[in-house]
């Protein structure tokens, strides 16, 4: 798009049949990291509709949990709901509302109200937080 199209595109100027000019200006494209990318095993389709468990707080998560790999793949927003899935010691595999498959610890989860009189799949009280009786 040249400067003028550009320029009357940004300030709704008519053109010359006396129609509103409309654009759609879109950002130059960007090839992300190869960090960024999710890897296709933990990506789960459809994402569940139901959940079992709340982060209680903004909590680190991990695709992989390993002591070769300490540092966490990314942060989930504090009141994230999720279905726990599985637990594995101190950790729990959870999935997130929008498909996302991952590690989490488990003493930050907390069971979310009403998940017992649901059909979903109960949990031992090992994986609910401290502050679950």
């Amino acid at each position: 798009m040249n400067g003028e199209r550009e320029r009357r595109a940004r300030d709704g100027r008519d053109d010359a049949r006396g129609e509103e000019q409309r654009a759609v200006l879109r950002p130059d494209a960007t090839v992300l990291r190869s960090e960024a990318v999710i890897p296709r095993d933990n990506v789960v389709r459809p994402a569940p509709n139901r959940f079992s468990h709340i982060l209680e707080e903004m909590h680190p998560y991990w695709f992989e949990r390993s002591e070769r790999t300490p540092q966490p793949d990314g942060m989930l927003p504090a009141g994230t709901s999720v279905l726990l899935l599985r637990e594995e010691g101190d950790h729990c595999r959870v999935v997130t509302g929008t498909g996302l498959y991952v590690t989490v610890a488990r003493a930050n989860l907390r069971e979310q109200p009403g998940a017992a009189d649901s059909a979903l799949p109960t949990a031992s009280p090992l994986c609910h937080g401290p502050s679950s009786a």
